[in-house]
Formats: C-alpha cells, sequence, structure tokens
C-alpha cells in the first residue's frame, strides 16, 4: 500500500513546518484523504478515572495524522510482528521517503514543462514575428490603395496584361546531375504514384525530368480551374473522410499519413487544408505529390489554398529557393506554372453541409455565399492587389480572402485583429456562435497554426485546428496529426512522429536539448537583425561602460527592441550565460550574436529585402502606382506627390527630403527620370550593397578575433558549440514505417 500512494505529500522537518510548491498543490491523490482525517481526528486515550478523554493534536499534526491513518486503517499492523523487524518509526521514516522523491519529481516534471513552454513560446512568436514582416506588404498595398487614386487603376496594370502560365509556351532546358529514370503519360494513374513515392522518399536521383513537373503542373491548373471556390465534400459514399492540416514541405509526414491511412480511393477521400510547401526541404515533391494524388483520384483529393501558396510567401520562407536549387535551368517556367496552380487552388472545402474547412478561419464580416462568387483566378498572390483586368478593384472582396487564410481563433471574446501575425484576425467564440449559426453549419476545422499534439479544440469543440507537420520546429518539438469523421461527422484523431528512429536512441535529456538549442538559434537569428541597435540601447543603461546592466534594463531593451513578448527573465541565462543573479553582463548576449553558428544561419535565411527583390512582382506593382500617368518612367514630381501621401498617412523613420534624396539616387543616367529596370537596379544594388557589409563585417571580425584580447567568454563558446552540434541533421531516404503513430480515438 505504501507503495501505491506515491503521491503522499511531505512533512516537513523539526517545529511542524512544512515546505510547499505551486506544482505540489496541484496533485489529488491518498495525502489529501490523509489530511482531511488528520485535520478532523483527535487522540482518544484513558483518564485517570477509566473514562475516555480526548487529547489536543500534537505539533506535527501532518506526520502524526498520517501515522492515526495508518492505524484505523490497520495498514501497519503486520510491521508489529518480530519477525517483520520494523517499526512505526520505520514506517514514519518510509512515508517522508516517499514524500520526498515525490517532492522532487513534481518539481523536477514543473522545470521541464516550464522548459517545453518556453521554447514553444520562442518558436511561435519568432514564427509569427517574421510573418507579421510579409504582412506589412499587404499593408502597404492596402494603403496605397486607399490613399493614392491612381493605385487601384495603375496597380495591376503590367499584371493585367501579363498571359496565364498555361497560354505560355516554354522553352525547357536539360538541367544537370541525376534524374529519376521514369516516364509519365496523361491521365495518371495509381501506378505512376507509386512510382513517384518510390522515386520522391529516396535521398538521391529523387527529382523528376522538368518536363514531367510541367505535365504535372499544367493538368492540375487546367482541372483546377474548373473547379468551385468551395468544394462539395460528401460521406454519402464513402462513409469517412480524412482531413490533413499543414505539411510545409515534409515529405516524410505525408508519406506516413498515406502508408497508415491508405492511398486515396471512393472509399477513402482525404481533404488537405493548405499550407504545403515552404520551410521544409520537400516542398516541391509535396506539391507535385499532392497534385498527382488529385489527378489520379480527381473525385476523392480536395486541395484548399493555404497562406502559403502565394509567391509572396515562397520568397521569404524557401520555397521559391528550393525550386531554383533544383532546377536551376528551368526554375522561372516552373514558378510560373506553380502560380497558376495557386491562383487555381479553391478558397475551402464544406462537408455534408455542415463542417466548413478552410486554413485559417472567419471573421465578424465574412460571407460563405460572398465567397462562392469571388473570381478567385485573379488572386495570384493573396498579399498584392489582385489582378483586374481594368476594373475597380473590391476591397471587401480582397479582405474576405485574406480572413479566410490568416485568421485565428481567441479565448476572449470579439473579433480584432491579428496583431501579433500582422494580418487576418482573432476570432473569440461570439464570432464562432454567430458565423456557425448564420451559415448553418455544426462546426468549422481549420489549420495555420502548429500544435503541439498535432490538433486542438476551441469554442466549446466548434472550432478543431489540425496540424499534419510533425518536429516542425526541431526535431521533437511536436507531433503531426490527421483526423477521420465518420457519417455523422464524429471526429477520430490519429497523432505522429515520423523519423522516429532518430529521436528513440536520444534520451529525454537530448531531445530537449535539441528542441531548446533550435529555439535559441531562431531567436538569436532574429535578434541579429537588431544587433546595432540592441547594442546602443544598452550603453544608454551602461554610463559606466561596465558591461553589465539590472536585470530590469536588460529585459527592458530586449522587449522593447525585438517585440517578441517572451519571458526574457527566463531566457537571461541563455542569451547572457554565466552571468550572477543581479545583473547581466550584455556584452556576452552581443557576443552570442555574433558567434559563426548564428551568423550563417542569418546567412542561411531571407530577409524581408531579399523576399521582395526576388519577387520582383511586388516592386512592378509599386513602380506602376507611382507611375500616375502610365509612361512607363516616374518623375521626380510624381516621387514627390508619392511621398507626400506616404509621410501624411504612413508615416515612417525617413523624413521627406530624405525620401526624395533616395528617389534622385534610383536616377542612374542623370536623365531626371526613373524607368523600371533603374528602379528594379535600384534594389539590386541595395540588396548587394547589404551583403557586402555583411561580408565585410566578417571578414573584418575574423581579422580582430586575434588582436582584441577579450574573446569570447567560455560560456558563450559552450553555448554556440551545442547549438551547432544540435542542428547536424543525417539526410537519408525516407521510410514511412519509421514511425510512432498513436490512435487518440472519437471525440463528440
Amino acid at each position: 500500500m505504501l507503495r501505491s500512494c506515491v503521491c503522499l505529500q511531505r512533512a516537513g522537518g523539526g517545529g511542524g513546518k512544512r515546505r510547499s510548491s505551486s506544482v505540489e498543490d496541484a496533485s489529488s491523490c491518498r495525502s489529501s484523504e490523509i489530511e482531511r482525517v488528520g485535520a478532523s481526528m483527535q487522540t482518544t486515550t484513558l483518564g485517570t478515572n477509566g473514562q475516555p478523554q480526548t487529547l489536543a493534536p500534537q505539533p506535527n499534526t501532518r506526520a502524526s495524522s498520517l501515522l492515526q491513518l495508518f492505524h484505523r486503517k490497520g495498514w501497519c499492523k503486520h510491521f508489529r510482528k518480530p519477525l517483520r523487524g520494523m517499526s512505526a518509526t520505520r514506517v514514519e521514516k518510509s512515508i517522508r521517503a516517499a514524500i520526498f522523491i515525490q517532492k522532487w519529481f513534481r518539481r523536477h516534471q514543473a522545470r521541464q514543462e516550464m522548459r517545453k513552454r518556453c521554447n514553444w513560446q520562442i518558436f511561435q512568436n519568432v514564427e509569427y514575428a517574421c510573418e507579421q514582416d510579409q504582412a506589412e506588404l499587404y499593408k502597404f498595398f492596402n494603403d496605397l490603395i486607399k490613399h493614392m487614386p491612381q493605385a487601384a487603376e495603375a496597380g495591376n496594370k503590367s499584371n493585367s496584361q501579363r498571359c496565364s502560365g498555361l497560354e505560355k509556351s516554354g522553352t525547357l532546358y536539360e538541367e544537370s546531375g541525376d534524374m529519376a529514370r521514369i516516364e509519365l503519360t496523361v491521365p495518371i494513374t495509381k501506378s505512376h504514384i507509386d512510382l513517384l513515392i518510390d522515386v520522391f522518399r529516396k535521398k538521391r536521383g529523387n527529382r523528376l525530368h522538368p518536363k514531367y513537373v510541367c505535365l504535372i503542373l499544367r493538368e492540375a491548373a487546367k482541372s483546377l480551374k474548373q473547379m468551385p471556390n468551395l468544394w462539395m465534400v460528401s460521406t454519402a459514399v464513402s462513409q469517412q473522410v480524412t482531413i490533413c492540416g499543414d505539411l510545409h514541405g515534409k515529405l516524410d509526414d505525408l508519406l506516413v499519413v498515406l502508408y497508415k491511412n491508405g492511398l486515396p480511393s471512393a472509399s477513402n477521400p482525404y481533404v488537405f487544408n493548405g499550407d504545403f510547401v515552404d520551410r521544409g526541404k520537400r516542398g516541391l515533391e509535396v506539391f507535385l505529390l499532392l497534385l498527382s494524388l488529385y489527378l489520379a483520384f480527381p473525385n476523392s483529393v480536395f486541395l484548399n489554398r493555404g497562406n502559403h501558396e502565394d509567391s509572396v510567401m515562397n520568397a521569404r520562407y524557401g520555397f521559391i529557393r528550393e525550386v531554383e536549387g533544383k532546377y536551376p535551368r528551368n526554375h522561372k517556367y516552373l514558378l510560373s506554372l506553380i502560380d497558376e496552380v495557386y491562383r487555381w487552388l479553391p478558397l475551402g472545402s464544406i462537408l455534408n453541409n455542415r463542417v466548413l474547412i478552410v486554413h485559417g478561419g472567419f471573421s465578424d464580416t465574412t460571407n460563405l455565399d460572398l465567397i462562392k462568387s469571388i473570381d478567385r483566378g485573379k488572386y495570384v498572390s493573396i498579399l498584392r492587389p489582385p489582378l483586374m483586368d481594368g476594373e475597380a478593384l473590391d476591397k471587401a472582396e480582397w479582405q474576405q480572402i485574406f480572413d479566410v487564410m490568416w485568421s485565428d481563433p481567441q479565448a476572449s471574446q470579439g473579433c480584432k485583429p491579428n496583431q501579433l501575425r500582422g494580418a487576418g484576425v482573432w476570432f473569440g467564440p461570439d464570432t464562432t456562435e454567430s458565423f456557425l449559426k448564420r451559415h448553418r453549419l455544426s462546426y468549422v476545422i481549420r489549420s495555420h497554426e502548429c500544435k503541439p499534439n498535432g490538433h486542438e479544440f476551441m469554442h466549446d469543440n466548434k472550432v478543431i485546428t489540425i496540424f499534419s507537420a510533425s518536429n516542425y520546429y526541431a526535431i521533437g518539438s511536436n507531433k503531426g496529426a490527421y483526423m477521420r469523421l465518420n457519417n455523422q461527422l464524429v471526429p477520430h484523431f490519429v497523432q505522429y512522429i515520423s523519423a522516429a528512429s532518430q529521436t528513440k536512441e536520444l534520451s529525454f535529456k537530448q531531445r530537449m536539448g535539441i528542441v531548446e538549442c533550435a529555439a535559441l538559434k531562431e531567436l538569436a537569428v532574429r535578434m541579429r537583425e537588431h544587433r546595432d541597435e540592441l547594442e546602443e540601447e544598452f550603453q544608454k543603461y551602461d554610463p559606466d561602460d561596465s558591461g553589465c546592466i539590472t536585470i530590469a534594463k536588460w529585459c527592458f531593451v530586449m522587449e522593447s527592441v525585438t517585440k517578441l513578448g517572451l519571458p526574457w527573465r527566463l531566457l537571461r541565462e541563455k542569451l547572457a550565460p554565466g552571468t550572477d543573479s543581479q545583473s547581466v553582463n550584455y556584452i556576452r548576449t552581443l557576443d552570442l550574436l555574433d558567434t559563426d553558428v548564428i551568423m550563417k544561419a542569418e546567412a542561411d535565411g531571407t530577409s524581408v529585402m531579399d523576399a521582395l527583390y526576388a519577387n520582383k512582382a511586388s516592386l512592378e506593382t509599386i513602380f506602376n502606382i507611382i507611375d500616375a500617368d502610365h509612361s512607363g518612367e516616374i518623375t521626380l514630381d510624381e516621387f514627390e506627390k508619392a511621398i507626400d501621401l506616404l509621410v501624411a498617412h504612413m508615416p515612417g523613420v525617413y523624413s521627406k527630403n530624405e525620401m526624395l534624396e533616395k528617389c534622385r539616387m534610383m536616377d542612374l543616367n542623370g536623365d531626371g527620370k526613373v524607368d523600371l529596370n533603374e528602379f528594379l537596379e535600384a534594389f539590386r544594388l541595395s540588396d548587394l550593397h547589404r551583403k557586402e557589409q555583411q561580408e565585410e563585417y566578417l571578414r573584418k571580425r575574423s581579422t580582430t578575433k586575434s588582436i582584441i584580447s577579450q574573446h569570447p567568454s567560455d560560456s558563450v563558446t559552450k553555448l554556440a558549440d551545442k547549438i551547432s552540434k544540435n542542428m547536424v541533421l543525417i539526410e537519408q531516404d525516407i521510410d514511412p514505417t519509421d514511425c510512432e503513430a498513436k490512435d487518440v480515438g472519437q471525440r463528440s
């Protein structure tokens, strides 16, 4: 019985004093019964007159109540037998030992949980901050259209004259390197799917010939073009349907789902809820395989568009660079075909007329009837003004699509702009109730957010989030999941972790270390964007140049500069290692940002400027908005008018004179006008100058390393080495059977 009473609370040392913790109070077990009995129990003895006499409890009431309960229940009778050789004092010691172990274990669990939540908050806030940067482009275009009369008309001048990617006849060039030796023909069949899976899962030789990539993209775009804005999905024949959330280039997760749940068929339909690409290394294979599944099983595969099915997002989050790396001679033509698929992907699905499936969510103004009537083909990119063909821009329509792609649920009531992502809205339970009632729906299934267990219920189980990319932030960071709905629309979930063999051999401490190092690396890379500003702010609070400031001031500077909303006090030991408990050595924070592993990670990433220049269509749109007379050239007068509106309605860090001077610098040939080539070249030169500055800083740092006597501290060096070692991953063939899956059952 003592062994089974693991959760007994510990009685303290002498004097009846007892240590307590918030984690300890959260437990409910046999110890609560002991406390209740002990509090109400009194000791009864025989007095001198032979009558029963009640005695007051002893000072150590907790310990005595434990023993009294043991005596009352008869649990200790066998301890009194001589052959046992165990006294009541020894029983008390055993109980105290059990309680001590319990208390230590709870504190250990609490610390681990705190570390996990802190890492999760870092990953999520840094991810949303990066998306917020991209959403600023939408805000910029929105404000231009709002305040510049010519913007709505001229913003898409070049786009409206651009022919469809399906109408272009592109010349394909032979690519170097290994190519898969398979042939694809139309129509795509199940045998082709088996071949594609076998090719894509291999580490080497997994590239299709460019002509087959074009074949899949063209056929898919032609077919999707005929589909409605909202798929109408039914379980009348199949009796069930499987729904998958974000995959984000995780081919191993997609293959695990197909392995565990089977290929699509008339009796096994699938809905894939957007965000197929970006962030993962195999986004192109995921995208091509999903399109091939759709072509092979057209009535059993339904593909919804997500916010990452957008060339502007792809320029920032890696998919464009992935395509360029795999097909360097044909990437431009392939990307134009991918844009064609994006523009014709449906915006959501409705299951049995009772369940809405969209990528993000909805707002208090979302109207499904309006969404059904939108011409989605003009929204090649959701972050740029749509293709208009001379028509006036309907901002309300544009906002409808934006809310469906970018919104998130919140626990509080109401509907308000999503400040964390910088796009879409946060919608509360009241908004959900009103939306469901207005459209006669039972509940909504959405994705868009990574969840630790792959799924989550909100708003009284009326909003379900499903996320299918496991190990999304790092190995072991989260589980993926897919859900099945039966004919009564009762959800049934399956959780999984792909590449399980990579984590089985690791201890819990090693797995936690990998996740923690990945979180610190992401955070440090984001902080490096503000390094100079951080150093300047730190020095303001350190007039004596001691290199140390108080913890409160360090936390204030970190939050005011990065605006990430993180628990900086908990992160102090990681971002400023080796400092004492009273102050923070901010030099060590800056040294960490200057380590080779962080600078290399920054160089491997994509900045906002990289993304903007890589997606020249956005720059062309801005050029056409400023070019008020549509002459193909921007005069200084047109620049000045645009700047006046920018200063009046979108105040920034630069004054009007500073912006005019930058405009004059764009006039490379000195004719007083700026044409499109000069406009694009100015951004290219600016981007080139920024990269040269980074390289110069690296060279300067490497040459001065041996001269400067003050090297980074050992604690900073050890942390950088730890981050570097934990970032090394072994790439190998994908084995869909190498997974850990768990059926978590139904939830009504």
